[in-house]
């Protein structure tokens, strides 16, 4: 039996799973570490927390394994994307702290980018939206920003990456600097059409391309991890065999390979994902075109909808108003009403992502009463998180029709979210449509490893991992089609008062 380690570094926390040939988990650990707001709108992490949270899991991990670590066949990452590191070649030490995918400081240089006309030309070439939430920008911020940076980027001392970039150059002890093509993706410096990094992108925002890692297929051998870091145990010659940033890993994960197939994953945000095969298709209704996760060099899409928060709402109810005490409570607080009575929350907290792309958008609870509970409004915000994914899987269908395709049939569900019954049977009767959960919902760190396997051997073919996919439940719409539809009129109506429009 061969086992693969998936290192799964998401906002939040991070974790290492063992998974056996069949997709099954070994073995789990897991580690939060800090969220820092320096400022409003700003959101940062410590580099040296992310490596060193990621390390202590792998290390547990492979404890937990046991014997069976020394049958790990090849280790797979997959990570929050957008989120910017840049650090020092020679000394590996990170020149600031790394601008979170939520941080919204970049702003302004997307307004100058807009004003310049470069919407259109950013789009074309990477599939994406001029925002604040892809790296470009942040990077720029950081080399405008830090003492020296500029210069130094300039002399080809410094190196950029997403996360997955800054744990490769940790695991092979700066030997390599690499990314795969989802990853880079993200950027809005990366022709996705071509898969290579886009000069005139790098111009206009002024980014010396020495910065910038080597770009591979998902599915690729990117080096090996210095011998004993992990476990003095375990094999000595350990593969990095698989990256894919998280949303394009779970997408994988689900085993949609095949045009037409979507998912959704309930995280910190919600990111909805349906693959378009070898088709680049721009979105007429607010998506973004990303890059799959891409087995060979060939090039695969998808498109995408990004909810900047979703389970975040949850975190808010125990930290910040402190209506729960842990997050695990609010289903149950939310089920001793019937509905929300009439309560709307839209939890704008770092603008609205797509399909409304409302940076300026603020959280916003509408439709209180002197009736309306703690209850209400915690039902309220579970179902904020139905509300933006039902958005998003309308834009996404309506996108699919024009392409030629037909609207989406099911949709494949993972994430934390995804366990509370609640939810997931709102999500149907709002979408019209079965919400499907799979048995195994770590499905970002499945797909790592599914990459993982595929570039080493465990795995032959998409087809063989295709038929380990298995349904846990199956939810189906109960509600009737009006109710649903008259539902999301108050909701829309609710966005347009958290934007003053």
């Amino acid at each position: 039996m061969s086992y693969i380690l998936a290192l799964d570094q998401g906002t939040s926390s991070s974790r290492s799973i063992v998974f056996d040939r069949d997709g099954q988990i070994v073995a789990m650990a897991q580690r939060e570490f800090r969220q820092l707001y320096p400022q409003p709108g700003w959101v940062e992490h410590d580099p040296r927390e992310i490596w060193d949270s990621q390390l202590a899991t792998a290390r547990e991990v492979l404890a937990q394994a046991g014997t069976r670590a020394q049958a790990i066949a090849a280790l797979g990452i997959t990570n929050q994307r957008e989120t910017t590191l840049v650090w020092d070649r020679a000394t590996g030490e990170p020149i600031y702290n790394a601008i979170v995918w939520q941080d919204r400081r970049a702003e302004p240089t997307c307004e100058a980018l807009r004003a310049a006309g470069l919407e259109p030309v950013v789009q074309a070439k990477t599939g994406l939206r001029i925002d604040a939430y892809f790296s470009g920008t942040k990077l720029k911020w950081i080399l405008d920003h830090v003492s020296g940076a500029r210069e130094k980027a300039q002399r080809g001392e410094l190196a950029f990456g997403t996360v997955d970039s800054w744990l490769v150059w940790q695991l092979t002890g700066g030997r390599v600097h690499a990314t795969d093509v989802s990853n880079a993706s993200r950027t809005m410096l990366f022709n996705v059409r071509e898969n290579r990094w886009d000069e005139e992108l790098l111009r206009a925002l002024d980014i010396p391309a020495t910065l910038l890692p080597q770009v591979h297929p998902s599915s690729h051998r990117y080096g090996e991890v210095i011998p004993g870091l992990l476990d003095p145990q375990g094999p000595k010659h350990l593969a990095i065999a698989g990256i894919a940033g998280d949303q394009q890993a779970a997408l994988f994960g689900q085993a949609c390979f095949k045009a037409g197939l979507a998912k959704n994953t309930y995280g910190t945000g919600c990111f909805m994902l349906m693959h378009t095969g070898e088709r680049f298709q721009l979105s007429q209704n607010g998506l973004v075109t990303t890059s799959a996760a891409q087995p060979s060099a060939t090039p695969e899409f998808a498109l995408e909808g990004s909810v900047f928060i979703g389970g975040a709402v949850v975190q808010w109810l125990r930290d910040g108003i402190r209506a729960i005490k842990a997050s695990g409570e609010v289903e149950s607080l939310a089920d001793t009403v019937p509905d929300s009575g009439g309560v709307m929350f839209v939890p704008a907290f770092t603008g609205l992502g797509a399909p409304y792309w409302k940076p300026k958008a603020t959280g916003a609870i509408v439709g209180l009463t002197r009736g309306s509970t703690a209850a209400h409004i915690a039902r309220a915000a579970l179902e904020s998180i139905a509300f933006q994914s039902a958005a998003l899987l309308q834009a996404m269908s309506r996108d699919a029709q024009a392409g030629g395709a037909s609207a989406v049939a099911e949709l494949r569900v993972d994430g934390g979210a995804c366990v509370n019954n609640l939810l997931m049977q709102f999500q149907a009767d709002l979408l019209g449509i079965p919400v499907v959960r799979p048995k195994v919902i770590e499905t970002t760190a499945l797909g790592a490893a599914y990459l993982a396997g595929l570039q080493c051997g465990v795995y032959k073919n998409l087809d063989e991992l295709a038929a380990l996919w298995q349904v846990d439940r199956r939810f189906l719409p109960t509600m009737p089609r009006s109710r649903a539809e008259e539902l999301m009129a108050r909701w829309e109506h609710a966005v347009r008062q958290a934007t003053l429009e």
